[in-house]
């Protein structure tokens, strides 16, 4: 009975660890999603963060000052809004799956068919446009400065939307590697800091368009290439039992006590 609930028990955490929701609710997952994006984020946009800064350090004192975490405060909130879409498309996909019964080997394939739209997004014209606007934090002050406390929010919001762009598809891909895989997310960060601050950050997107692609079609062409495909694999495929696709929430056990 020990070996029992062990099994139930594992067998659940494997199973939220292969939802794309985690198993958690809206607010939870909210939460995570902001902390990670701030993470992930944060060295890419320090130097736009920090031009603002010193323009306002030096208005310190007068009328026309405004904190910087006003201009902060406006590019989360794009970020909270874009983790709020993410989920609501997290649902969607746990619902379609559960109702075709979509087997490890089509998750991984849809996971695939992401990574490689993430790569060929890199090679877009919009990607271009929106890391032009990331890359230049003096040339996004000059032609977007808006005073007062609502101008320096709309700021932000402006610039987070820019970098919403730039990196919509990259963070994508978290769901078919693991959320919370964290070898993945160092990758991401790392890519993101080279594509917006260094000389080759260009060449770095073009680099990062090459792996994706390649490693896309290598998981459509070799499901269990995927990192997530063994715990989906678990999933389809409870010890002792026939083949069975169980919700990412719900462990087979639970199923059966019902």
């Amino acid at each position: 009975m020990a070996q029992h609930a062990r099994d139930g028990a594992m067998g659940g955490a494997e199973m939220v660890g292969a939802s794309p929701t985690m198993g958690l609710r809206a607010p939870v997952f909210l939460a995570i999603w902001v902390v990670m994006m701030a993470a992930m984020m944060f060295p890419a946009v320090a130097p736009m963060v920090l031009a603002f800064h010193r323009i306002q350090a030096g208005r310190h004192g007068s009328g026309a000052f405004v904190p910087t975490w006003v201009f902060v405060a406006g590019y989360m909130l794009v970020w909270t809004a874009a983790g709020a879409a993410a989920y609501a498309a997290a649902l969607a996909a746990e619902a379609v799956a559960v109702r075709t019964g979509l087997g490890p080997a089509g998750a991984a394939r849809i996971g695939g068919a992401v990574l490689v739209a993430a790569g060929l997004y890199q090679l877009t014209p919009l990607k271009d446009r929106c890391l032009s606007k990331c890359r230049t934090p003096v040339g996004f002050i000059m032609t977007s400065w808006r005073e007062g406390r609502l101008g320096a929010l709309r700021m932000g919001a402006q610039h987070g939307l820019w970098c919403l762009g730039c990196c919509w598809l990259l963070f994508a891909v978290l769901f078919p590697l693991g959320l919370m895989n964290i070898a993945a997310m160092a990758a991401l960060t790392a890519l993101v800091f080279a594509e917006k601050t260094l000389p080759w950050g260009r060449l770095a997107a073009r680099a990062a368009a090459v792996v994706l692609v390649a490693y896309g079609g290598l998981v459509l062409a070799v499901p269990a290439a995927l990192p997530t495909y063994a715990v989906h694999a678990g999933m389809a495929m409870p010890a002792g039992g026939k083949g069975t696709t169980y919700p990412a929430t719900v462990s087979p056990q639970a199923s059966q006590s019902r």
